[in-house]
């Protein structure tokens, strides 16, 4: 399984810019599909402990939101869909959810925002649902993934990396345009918010 050493190698590089950010009270670790590697976490209070990643339903809204965060720091590429090769918004959502069975998404951000799936209302938002923006012209042109607590994760535009940002900065709240739920529902995170 040579790409899955590859992205292994990947996430552990990352693991000291994954490992600092901090969701509320939550600390985000990316688990590898399963894969077994160790991280020792240094918690504010000086104390550390070392944590693997837990086996995850690869049909999840958790097993969604980490492989999304195998690709934080990854460079913004048109039209990429890799991690060796760069992502654009569409590709990291594609990218994301490609283990899902069942779920064949679209390819542009357009066509996600059309997919057949409920719409959700900020305040009921979820680990896993895809966040639309208008930020150019007069439809959708940008999809990232929420991951909890405002935060979301995405593929901002040429020149930049994958990176997560929050909902409620100004200008992502001026553009957001909806939310739509893509999993199936016994699939999502317990979450609250």
């Amino acid at each position: 399984m040579r790409g899955g050493l590859s992205l292994l190698s990947k996430v552990i590089e990352l693991n000291k810019l994954i490992l600092s950010l901090m969701l509320g009270s939550t600390l985000l670790c990316a688990a590898v599909d399963n894969a077994s590697a160790s991280f020792r976490v240094h918690m504010q209070d000086g104390s550390s402990r070392v944590v693997a990643p837990a086996k995850v339903d690869p049909n999840s809204s958790q097993a969604v939101v980490n492989r999304a965060l195998t690709a934080l720091g990854t460079p913004y590429r048109w039209g990429g869909t890799s991690l060796e090769h760069g992502f654009d918004c569409s590709g990291l959502v594609n990218y994301a959810f490609k283990q899902v069975d069942d779920l064949d998404l679209p390819r542009t951000s357009r066509a996600l925002s059309r997919v057949d799936g409920p719409r959700v209302a900020k305040g009921d938002l979820e680990p896993g649902d895809l966040l639309f923006f208008r930020i150019r012209g007069r439809s959708v042109d940008h999809v990232a993934i929420y991951l909890g607590n405002d935060r979301f994760i995405h593929a901002p535009r040429r020149g930049t990396n994958v990176r997560i940002d929050k909902l409620s900065d100004g200008y992502w709240k001026k553009h957001f345009q909806l939310a739509r739920r893509v999993m199936p529902e016994d699939t999502q995170l317990a979450s609250n918010g």
